[in-house]
Parts: C-alpha cells; sequence; structure tokens
C-alpha cells in the first residue's frame, strides 16, 4: 500500500533513517520488486543501462555482508576525501543534526546484521582508471537509479540509508555476494526495512546562500 505523500513530501522526507528501522519485520520480495521495477526507469548514461541490484535476505549471509561492513568502516582512510572549511560549515549548519548521525550510525553499526534486507546497488565496467567522461557516465548512470529506487521505498513505507561504507573492503564483498570484481563496481550498501511510524519529517536544510546560485559562483 502507498502512503499518502505528495511530491514534495516524498522528497523532502525520504531520508537516511537507522533508529526507525523496525529490525524483526521481513519484507516482502515482491515489495522490493516493485521498487526496483521503479529504479530502472531512471535515466542513463548514453542508455546504457548497466545497473544491477543485489538484494540479501539469507540470515547467514546478512551476516557475512555485516562483518565486511564493519571492517570497512574501520578500514576508512579519512584523508582519502578530506573535508574542507565549506564542508565543515554546511555539516554544522544545524549544530544538533551531527550528535543524531553519530548516534544513529552506532545504532546501525551494532545493529546491520538484523535489518531484514541489505541491498547493494551495482554498475557493470569498473572506472578506477577511467577518463572523467567515462566515470561521470558511469557513476551518473546507477545514482539516479538507486535515489529512485529509496523514493519507491519511502512511498512503501520502507526506510532506507545510502552508505558507500563498502568501498574500502570492496573486493571482499563483492566476493561474499558472487559479483565479478573485476567487471562490476559496488555503488552503495543500503539497508532496507520497515520503519517505525510513517512520519518523517522534512531534514534540515543547509542555507540556500550556500548551495544556490544565480548566473555565476
Amino acid at each position: 500500500m502507498l502512503l499518502d505523500l505528495s511530491s514534495d513530501e516524498l522528497l523532502s522526507t525520504t531520508r537516511a533513517v537507522r533508529h526507525r528501522l523496525d529490525l524483526s519485520r521481513p519484507v516482502p520480495w515482491e515489495l522490493i520488486q516493485e521498487c526496483v521495477e521503479l529504479a530502472v526507469q531512471a535515466p542513463t548514461g548514453r542508455n546504457r543501462q548497466r545497473w544491477h541490484f543485489v538484494v540479501v535476505t539469507d540470515s547467514e549471509r546478512r551476516r557475512a555482508l555485516a562483518d565486511v561492513f564493519r571492517r570497512a568502516v574501520a578500514a576508512a582512510d579519512p584523508q582519502a576525501s578530506p573535508l574542507t572549511r565549506h564542508d565543515v560549515e554546511r555539516m554544522n549548519a544545524h549544530p544538533t543534526s551531527l550528535a543524531r548521525i553519530s548516534s544513529g550510525f552506532r545504532h546501525l553499526y551494532d545493529n546491520i546484521h538484523r535489518v531484514p534486507a541489505l541491498v547493494v546497488p551495482c554498475v557493470e565496467g569498473r572506472t578506477d582508471d577511467a577518463s572523467v567522461l567515462a566515470q561521470s557516465m558511469t557513476w551518473g548512470s546507477i545514482l539516479p537509479a538507486v535515489w529512485s529506487f529509496m523514493l519507491a521505498a519511502r512511498a512503501r513505507g520502507l526506510g532506507t540509508v545510502w552508505t558507500t561504507a563498502q568501498a574500502p573492503l570492496e573486493r571482499e564483498m563483492a566476493e561474499v555476494l558472487g559479483v565479478p570484481y573485476d567487471q562490476v563496481m559496488l555503488a552503495a550498501f543500503i539497508p532496507l526495512a520497515y520503519t517505525l511510524g510513517t512520519d518523517f519529517r522534512p531534514a534540515s536544510r543547509v542555507p540556500l546562500d550556500q548551495v544556490l546560485h544565480r548566473n555565476h559562483w
């Protein structure tokens, strides 16, 4: 059953759900299929429809993925994507948000193995040494599809979290999933579950003068 949400409500309240994921309720496969069917309506670079969604519901494999997830978090190199001054300003635009994010991440970290479905969006073609053009076409194809998947999930009372924590141990996670690492990239690692309640407020906004530019930067 679809929630009674306007398009603006759907777009502004599809946020990272961590504390309010229902860890006890299975997600029907048919509902996941509906979300993927909508996801692959998204635009793709040069019409190259190379997306794949690997959905793990088996408890043992979820535990194996959770183990890789936790070790990947520990292995992350903070210097791989250093924060700029503007990053810090935007992240602290709402002082309490970082504390909430930290608490939610800890909850997810401790309970990731209990999430009833783990979704790993993948895209064919590695871009490790590719040109900027090739990278933009590849990532620009999978990311709209993943966002469409998350919106479709929200409309059906499901919560998601966008994470890229798999990146430091992508090859190992690919092995757990049976994905051919040399041919396919894992774009994200997304927990999926029903939510505890469906009333979500719009996310705290970054001040528009920091992100909206008229005629010039």
